[in-house]
């Protein structure tokens, strides 16, 4: 068979089919956008736990040093979710949840410079939350109740869908 015997439709078919076929099989399943199985709060949490006393450090997003938005974005990396770098993006990618509804995992925000959000950390249950908090301090747990977050809290997002399975879980299956 000759090139020009070929229908066009296939020439273009073919090409378009061995992409996409690529992106599923090669698209690395431990990370992805989009959001994480409800049963894997813990995990996130767990995770964030590991990292106490890592010491803060603008720009940092390892454990040389973390501040807030990059302590994020590594803690939901090591479960399985990308996320944006800056706060704000976090901010904006989540599903936003109620302060009386915050689960664990959760993301929680606040303004500290004015009406912007500006900080962010790990909802870890009973009103506490993980954070890297400035500079000279450490990562380390604070309280929603405390005057100083209370005053300045301005929301939480979610990551967790209950009742829907995370991307790529089907493909194990036989």
């Amino acid at each position: 068979m000759r090139f020009h015997d070929i229908p066009f439709r296939k020439i273009l078919i073919a090409p378009a089919a061995l992409l996409l076929a690529g992106g599923l099989c090669c698209s690395p399943p431990h990370v992805r956008t989009g959001s994480i199985a409800e049963g894997r709060r813990g995990h996130v949490v767990d995770t964030a736990r590991q990292y106490l006393g890592t010491p803060y450090r603008y720009g940092g997003e390892n454990p040389n040093g973390f501040d807030c938005s990059g302590f994020v974005m590594f803690v939901y990396s090591k479960n399985g979710l990308r996320l944006p770098r800056a706060t704000v993006e976090q901010y904006r990618s989540g599903r936003p949840v109620s302060r009386r509804a915050l689960g664990p995992g959760d993301l929680v925000f606040f303004s500290i410079y004015g009406g912007r959000i500006s900080h962010v950390g790990i909802y870890a249950g009973n009103g506490s939350f993980i954070h890297a908090p400035s500079s000279g301090k450490r990562v380390s747990y604070a309280h929603l109740e405390n005057s100083y977050w209370k005053t300045r809290y301005a929301g939480a997002v979610s990551f967790f869908t209950a009742g829907r399975r995370p991307y790529f879980s089907n493909l194990s299956k036989n």
